[in-house]
């Protein structure tokens, strides 16, 4: 599959359709197979970072959330297909699961939200086969408390039930640095980084309306309903701003 490396981080250069074609080949294998969605403050962050560089560059699916990286690559004539989200990618797994049967299981967030995203999807789709859920408030290699008992028993919870397909939101870099470690240890086929769905699902937070989304105007939209964002928004011209000045960004 064809790759785009921007500041030494591998995106796969596929569109969504092709995206989820892999996913779906990825579900009919019977080991685990990891997904991650950098979008522009993830790459700035890993441009001077080897850890979460190489965290990054092997997992087995690593799409462009963010317009800045569909941006920034044309910039440097290496141009990615389009933005490939992981509320998309997470949105479309659903419809999967609910079609082929694939059970979920959702970890990360607070307790009270996790439990209402649980409680939100298996009200508006009883047909999904729903695992089960955990918060994500424990201790763990996220916190650098590597094989602390709680994580482990998390794990043992999610082996109980052997989910298809496990949402990780625990927020970058902490849901990489749990999946690098613990990915490995499951008993599932599929595990995705997918930040604040869990979240949106659980409809405490909005994603934005589909005029911003068309008109790549996502973030935005962000910044216009909460303004103490525009320190992550800055990230977008600097990172655009670091591509035109580095001829060796993008290869």
């Amino acid at each position: 599959m064809d790759k785009v490396s921007i500041f030494g981080v591998d995106i796969f250069n596929v569109n969504f359709e092709e995206a989820m074609d892999i996913i779906k080949g990825f579900l009919k294998e019977d080991r685990i197979h990891t997904v991650v969605t950098p979008n522009t403050e993830i790459v700035m962050d890993a441009k001077n970072n080897t850890e979460m560089r190489e965290i990054l560059n092997t997992k087995d699916l690593s799409v462009p959330d963010g317009i800045g990286l569909i941006y920034g690559s044309k910039i440097r004539k290496k141009p990615l297909k389009e933005r490939v989200t992981g509320f998309d990618i997470s949105m479309k797994l659903i419809d999967i699961a609910r079609e082929e049967g694939y059970s979920l299981y959702l970890l990360g967030t607070k307790p009270e939200v996790v439990e209402k995203a649980y409680n939100n999807l298996k009200e508006k789709y009883p047909d999904l086969n729903l695992a089960g859920f955990h918060h994500g408030y424990f201790n763990g290699t996220h916190l650098g408390m590597k094989d602390h008992e709680e994580e482990l028993k998390v794990i043992e919870d999610i082996n109980n039930v052997k989910p298809d397909i496990v949402f990780l939101g625990l927020g970058y870099p902490k849901q990489e640095i749990w999946m690098e470690e613990n990915a490995k240890k499951l008993h599932s086929k599929l595990i995705i980084g997918n930040g604040g769905v869990i979240d949106i699902l659980a409809g405490e937070a909005k994603r934005a309306p589909d005029i911003f989304i068309k008109l790549n105007l996502e973030w935005l939209y962000r910044l216009l309903s909460n303004p103490s964002r525009i320190k992550r928004q800055v990230a977008i011209p600097k990172f655009l701003i670091s591509i035109l000045l580095d001829r060796d960004s993008v290869k």
